[in-house]
């Protein structure tokens, strides 16, 4: 059984920027598949941003170039650095663990960019 507490979201201005974790607790993070999904009003959920275990990361059109995701398997977490914000990020963001088939989710927190 894995936990995943986040922290951060929040409201931001166009343009700006927000900086996310995910801690994980209850296994062996460093084993896990981490990923931030993000789901808008009406739309399908997403990955937003994904990170291997060897730390090889994957990003959703969109995020490329303006999102970074990282780990410290020390820590245990797993961050999100989204950077440029605009109105289509506003999301809810989710941080997800996957291992073979194991998954959790986080709760979510809500991403608003609005002036």
């Amino acid at each position: 059984q894995v936990q995943l507490v986040e922290s951060g979201g929040g409201l931001v201005q166009p343009g700006g920027s927000l900086r996310f974790s995910c801690a994980a607790s209850g296994s062996i993070f460093s084993r896990y598949f981490m990923g931030w999904y993000r789901q808008a009003p009406g739309k399908q959920r997403e990955l937003a941003a994904g990170i291997t275990t060897s730390r090889n990361t994957n990003y959703a059109a969109s995020a490329k170039g303006r999102f970074t995701i990282s780990r410290d398997n020390a820590k245990n977490t797993v961050y999100r650095q989204m950077n440029s914000l605009q109105p289509r990020d506003a999301a809810v963001y989710s941080c997800h663990a996957l291992w073979v088939d194991d998954n959790y989710w986080g709760g979510g927190t809500q991403v608003t960019v609005s002036s």
